[in-house]
């Protein structure tokens, strides 16, 4: 099984980009996606981003996340 991670784009430097994990910030490789820009969101696995998604889709993901962290929590 795969997983990927959601992350915004904060700075793009030809194939490298800064991508923003909430609050958590690594570089990460932009080589499968056509055309990012910075604001993008997208799927990240293993260090590259491999789907843009849109914003909507994004934050449904990231509260989706939430919810399940907060079971967890509670569990």
């Amino acid at each position: 099984m795969c997983l990927a991670v959601v992350a915004q784009l904060k700075e793009i430097r030809e194939n490298v980009a800064v991508a923003d994990f909430g609050g958590l910030t690594q570089e990460i490789r932009l080589d499968l996606i056509e055309d990012p820009k910075v604001g993008d969101w997208v799927l990240v696995h293993t260090g590259f981003a491999i789907q843009s998604i849109d914003e909507k889709e994004a934050l449904e993901i990231l509260k989706i996340m939430d919810e399940i962290a907060a079971i967890n929590e509670a569990g």
